[in-house]
Formats: C-alpha cells, structure tokens, sequence
C-alpha cells in the first residue's frame, strides 16, 4: 500500500512509465489502483521510431504486472513524505 498511497499523491502529474516490453509511454497519470494499474492521458511514445502503431493512442491503462518502472518528475519526488509513509507502513498503520 506505501506505493499506491504515495501514486495518488501524483495524480495529474506527468510520469513516464516503462513496460517490461521495452516499450515507455509518457503522459498525465490520471489514476491508480491498489494493484498499481496504472491510468494516462495525453500520452505519447518515448520511442516513436520503435513503436509508430503507438502513435494515435491517446488515453491508455496499464496493468500493473506489466510495469517495469515509473518515471517521477524530479520535483515529484518528496523525500519526507516517502520517509513517512515507509515508517508507516514498517509499523503497520
């Protein structure tokens, strides 16, 4: 739950997130669930060259076990909320 709770937090923040396909789709995180599925918006292709069938998708959801990485924005990243939410968790609340 420390990753689902610290995802919503990033709701309507671009992310970058990277299949275990190789393929990585970039855009607006409009969702995420307990399984960490992912929902994005306006999205678009790292590498369009590679995948030009990607090209006129727009709207996509991910399924979580398919998910190799997500790509925060530098600033997305809040350490101290991290540290919390990890003793948190550690403690079982």
């Amino acid at each position: 739950m420390l990753f689902f709770s610290y995802f919503k937090d990033l709701v309507g923040r671009e992310v970058t997130v990277e299949l275990k396909n190789d393929l990585a789709i970039r855009g607006t995180l409009h969702s995420v669930d307990q399984y960490l599925n992912i929902k994005l918006e306006n999205t678009r292709v790292v590498d369009q060259d590679k995948y030009p069938h990607m090209l006129s998708v727009r709207n996509c959801f991910i399924r979580g076990s398919v998910v190799r990485y997500v790509q925060l924005p530098p600033d997305g990243v809040d350490i101290d909320l991290l540290h919390d939410a990890t003793r948190r968790e550690a403690r079982g609340g």
